[in-house]
């Protein structure tokens, strides 16, 4: 693996394990949602099978998916990594590997759940939150919407590929049309489409402003976007 590639990994793989340990870091200074994709506080210790992403395509290949970050919905900034694992038909791990974001399309915001707290107080427990050690959601809010990103997924092996990533939180007021959460991909040329949802736990966190301050004088600076992907 050449020099900048391996850059690359470590950056992405830094960024990934601070994100899913627990509620992700803010990573930008104007981050205004964080989100979970199947990941950290979302998922059941032990139970990584229950809280997986995971879209299919019509021919029944699977993506499994998993991921966190931050996000400005009014300049479009996005900071956020994960993982994947492409299956075929049969269940065969095709490819392994990571993804990070480089663009928001958009975000459709389907209203603030506060009754979501209560409801996953296990799950969502402060006392469980890394968020810089924060241990209060000091106003922090769950919200429905969907959230839609330009991609890139590096594979262990082999090229790097462009997608679109749509992530989908059902709370609030859901439009009937979007009531399944989860998520769908959609590469770019002839990659294909997968777009129908298996399962997946996906969450989003309207930051108050004490939340957001103190998540940026405690947020690293990583810059995986600057190193790119060289031919192998």
């Amino acid at each position: 693996m050449t020099s900048p590639r391996m850059t690359l990994w470590v950056a992405i793989l830094t960024l990934t394990s601070l994100s899913c340990a627990g509620w992700a870091k803010a990573q930008g200074d104007s981050a205004n949602y964080m989100f979970l994709v199947a990941s950290g506080s979302l998922c059941d210790p032990g139970d990584s099978a229950a809280c997986r992403a995971e879209v299919k395509s019509a021919n029944g290949d699977a993506y499994e998916m998993t991921g966190a970050g931050t996000f400005d919905v009014e300049n479009k900034s996005v900071k956020a990594a994960g993982t994947f694992i492409h299956k075929s038909t049969s269940g065969k791990v095709l490819q392994t590997g990571v993804w990070i974001a480089s663009t928001l399309v958009s975000f459709v915001s389907y209203g603030r759940a506060p009754a979501a707290l209560p409801r996953e107080s296990r799950r969502l427990d402060p006392q469980e939150s890394s968020l810089g050690g924060l241990k209060k959601y000091s106003g922090s809010m769950p919200t429905g919407g969907l959230a839609v990103f330009r991609i890139l997924l590096y594979p262990v092996s082999g090229a790097a590929k462009t997608a679109v990533l749509e992530a989908n939180c059902a709370l609030g007021e859901v439009p009937r049309e979007r009531a399944v959460e989860g998520v769908r991909l959609a590469f770019a040329g002839n990659g294909g489409e997968f777009s129908e949802e298996v399962s997946g736990r996906v969450m989003f966190l309207s930051m108050a402003p004490e939340v957001k301050a103190h998540a940026q004088s405690l947020a690293p600076e990583l810059t995986p976007n600057s190193a790119e992907p060289s031919s192998r």
